[in-house]
């Protein structure tokens, strides 16, 4: 049921590294990104695909983890993603980006949820040496890291309270992401 693939979807932030993502995989999470809508059709969006342990663990050095989470790093060793998708956007294409990326990134992690993956979709990374790093043309600006692997975390939805909306990690290692309520987000239903 889709609803519970949505539920299922979460920022995923720790991963078993002996479980390998195989090539295929992302080359399949990316063909239902492909046949996503796209702002008039034009189709920027571009990816490089990583499933190399030697490239992703340079990758991984250029990443940012959990801003909310001060004392925590990221990923120990052994819990680090074992796949990675970037995405670009083709400037000769589209100058602009509107949606697309948003549409084709949670596409992508739906799409690695149903085959028991999980990911986490990371802004935040030195986009320098990234580019540097995967040789990124001057023509395609990277938009967006996602991570990928087998989770080994819970994540939970909590409601926010006292308008708190920093997710945060319990003794347990049990990571909370407060939510807004539906009420709240209803602003006006017209019957």
């Amino acid at each position: 049921m889709f609803a519970k693939l949505v539920q299922k979807n979460r920022s995923y932030r720790r991963f078993d590294e002996t479980y390998r993502v195989r090539i295929q995989d992302l080359e399949s999470l990316i063909d239902l990104a492909r046949q996503c809508p796209s702002a008039a059709n034009l189709q920027p969006l571009k990816y490089i695909l990583s499933v190399d342990p030697g490239m992703n663990r340079q990758i991984f050095d250029t990443l940012s983890w959990a801003a909310y989470l001060k004392d925590w790093d990221g990923p120990l060793s052994g819990e680090r993603p074992t796949a990675y998708i970037i995405m670009l956007r083709d400037k000769g294409i589209r100058k602009v980006m509107e949606f697309d990326q948003g549409i084709a990134a949670q596409t992508i992690m739906l799409g690695a949820v149903e085959v028991n993956l999980g990911g986490c979709l990371i802004a935040s990374y030195n986009r320098q040496a990234l580019h540097t790093l995967l040789s990124i043309p001057e023509t395609m600006e990277s938009l967006i890291v996602i991570a990928l692997g087998k989770p080994v975390e819970t994540v939970v939805i909590d409601l926010i309270e006292n308008g708190d909306v920093k997710y945060w990690r319990d003794s347990e290692a049990v990571h909370h992401v407060p939510k807004r309520s539906l009420e709240e987000l209803i602003f006006r239903s017209i019957k």
